[in-house]
Order: structure tokens, then sequence, then C-alpha cells
């Protein structure tokens, strides 16, 4: 796939965070999607079929109490490393920072490993 496919995807991705508006996923995200969540320790929750991703970053996406810092992101073919900051407060110590590893296919979503730096 290339890069400025791939490129594309991230940006409406991303975007949905940003606004918090969830629409695109439905058509973002492929029918075998897998998402690897950040919690619970030790490996996260897994989430496999598109109907449980999206509802997943959709809950996220629509939480009026968060909101994602994104700090870079990094394409290269078919993968993305998504960097961010997930604030729920005003204060530093209020947000936690995390990345996304991504992978696409045919021009959906097909894998989201999220991972976050804390205790």
């Amino acid at each position: 796939m290339p890069t400025s496919e791939t490129t594309e995807i991230m940006r409406r991705f991303n975007d949905a965070f940003q606004r918090h508006d969830p629409r695109a996923f439905a058509e973002l995200v492929a029918e075998d999607c897998v998402i690897e969540n950040t919690r619970p320790a030790p490996d996260g929750e897994r989430f496999v079929g598109r109907a449980a991703c999206v509802k997943l970053w959709t809950e996220i996406a629509t939480s009026p109490q968060i909101a994602f810092d994104l700090e870079d992101v990094i394409v290269a073919e078919d993968r993305a490393i998504i960097l961010w900051r997930l604030r729920h407060g005003e204060r530093l110590e209020d947000s936690v920072r995390g990345v996304n590893l991504m992978r696409v296919r045919d021009g959906k979503i097909i894998e989201g490993l999220g991972y976050v730096k804390g205790p």
C-alpha cells in the first residue's frame, strides 16, 4: 500500500478523535480489524472485528472528559506510528503519553496496538 494512502487514512482516523466525531470509523475499519487496548495490564484487552473496534474507538472519541494531543504521526507503506498525549484534566499530571502501532490493508485499518507510558 502506498504511504500516501496510509497517511490519508491516519489523517481521517486522528481527525475523528480531535473533533470528537466518530462517523468516519465505520468506513476506515476493516471487517477483520484487531485492537489491543492499552489496558488492563499487562497485555491490554483485545477487540476483534469491525463492530467491536468501531464501538471501542467511538466510546473513546466521544468521551467529553478526554482530549488527544497528537505529537507525531510516522507512516511507512502500510504501517503508521501515532504518538499522542491523552489529557483528562488541565494539569500535566492529568495526562498520559502513548503510542498506537497501526496497520492498513486495502484502504482499511486492520490493526491497532496501543501502548502507554505509566506506572
